[in-house]
């Protein structure tokens, strides 16, 4: 059994991929080609923003709408420590100062009410200057953006949703990619919309903002690439990998709808022998991943075990916060901080998830948990 089955979904378009790929051999144009603009007006039709720009992987996807926005020393950057490092990372990289915000026992996100005051807190200790604030759609599920929207309004700062996860999903009719003042998103094989390598995007109904995107891609590129107007990257996906994700976005809508059945089975046959994931009213998640909770670390071990015995794979996502890592030590967090964050690093594992997995091996999973 696989956790994720990419060999499935590339039978079903091999002939179509394999042209697309020949494609890009015959013209040749392999950084830049046609189907970077082809993918890029795509994506931004399908999420329904203005601008799409993509990139070479998603975690410059984060990067560089931070760069377009100066952000720097002395600026705070909001985001939970119940996520994978990128999204940190890249504040770190800039200088910024990364302001953890624990995230709410239900949906794994970001709490709106926790950041509400640890902006004011940052704002009160007069030591750094409010910039941007980071929600993860994590596992698939959109964060609360409609609360998170109102709180960036009221001290003026700025939202980059990281959609890595959760593209395809959905706030009643507004889709992941469209919130805040950009979104990035990450085309890691594993994602739910992937290449096959690194690729990323970012989008935004900002012309300024997309102007200096588009320079940051290029190494800060004005005119052209050798006159250099600003600090960028060399950040272009490759045309290859937007050929793959062209292809394999023919089957994305598709594949949103067998993810949640696949999502709805599980929560059917799981017994309350772990707890299972929540969806508010009004959210549609894309289920990256599906993510369960062991009663404790003891618990979750010997669930994985009787998982292995039987050929099933699980993985732990996250097994430790980052304010726990030793690449954030210098900001003198301490164990006990984030305690929701802590607890479910302790708990949560994930069971195998694409939208081709049989109800057969559902319920065999089920089967090996609930007894």
């Amino acid at each position: 059994m696989q956790f994720i089955d990419l060999a499935k979904q590339q039978s079903l378009i091999k002939t179509n991929l394999d042209k697309r790929i020949q494609d890009v051999l015959a013209h040749g144009k392999y950084i830049m080609g046609p189907e970077i603009k082809e993918m890029e007006a795509q994506l931004a039709e399908y999420v329904g923003v203005k601008h799409c720009v993509s990139c070479s992987s998603g975690t410059d996807a984060l990067l560089m709408p931070l760069l377009a926005w100066d952000v720097g020393p002395g600026d705070a950057v909001f985001t939970t420590p119940f996520t994978f490092i990128a999204t940190a990372e890249v504040i770190q990289l800039l200088g910024a100062t990364p302001i953890f915000v624990d995230i709410d026992p239900k949906t794994y996100n970001i709490s709106p009410e926790l950041l509400d005051e640890s902006i004011a807190q940052v704002i009160e200790a007069g030591e750094l200057n409010p910039k941007v604030v980071i929600p993860v759609d994590l596992f698939g599920l959109p964060a609360d953006y409609a609360a998170i929207e109102l709180i960036a309004k009221k001290y003026d700062i700025k939202i980059l949703e990281d959609a890595a996860q959760g593209f395809g999903g959905q706030i009643d009719d507004r889709l992941a990619g469209s919130f805040g003042d950009a979104a990035s998103t990450s085309f890691f094989p594993a994602k739910p919309l992937g290449c096959y390598g690194d690729g990323g995007a970012i989008f935004t109904d900002d012309d300024d903002l997309y102007e200096k995107l588009v320079s940051v891609r290029v190494h800060g590129k004005g005119g052209d690439k050798y006159d250099n107007i600003r600090i960028g990257l060399n950040g272009r996906m490759d045309t290859l990998q937007a050929a793959i994700v062209l292809e394999k976005f023919t089957l994305f809508p598709g594949e949103v709808t067998l993810r949640n059945e696949v999502a709805a089975k599980y929560n059917e046959l799981l017994s309350d022998r772990v707890v299972i994931p929540e969806v508010a009213s009004g959210f549609t998640s894309v289920w990256a991943q599906y993510s369960i909770l062991a009663k404790d670390a003891d618990d979750r071990a010997v669930l994985q075990a009787k998982l292995k015995d039987a050929g099933i794979p699980s993985a732990v996502y996250y097994p430790k916060p980052l304010h726990q890592q030793t690449a954030f030590n210098h900001l003198a967090y301490k164990d006990g901080d984030f305690p929701v964050s802590e607890e479910m690093s302790q708990r949560i594992f994930s069971l195998p998830m694409h939208p081709y997995l049989e109800t057969a091996d559902i319920e065999k999973i089920c089967k090996v948990l609930n007894s």
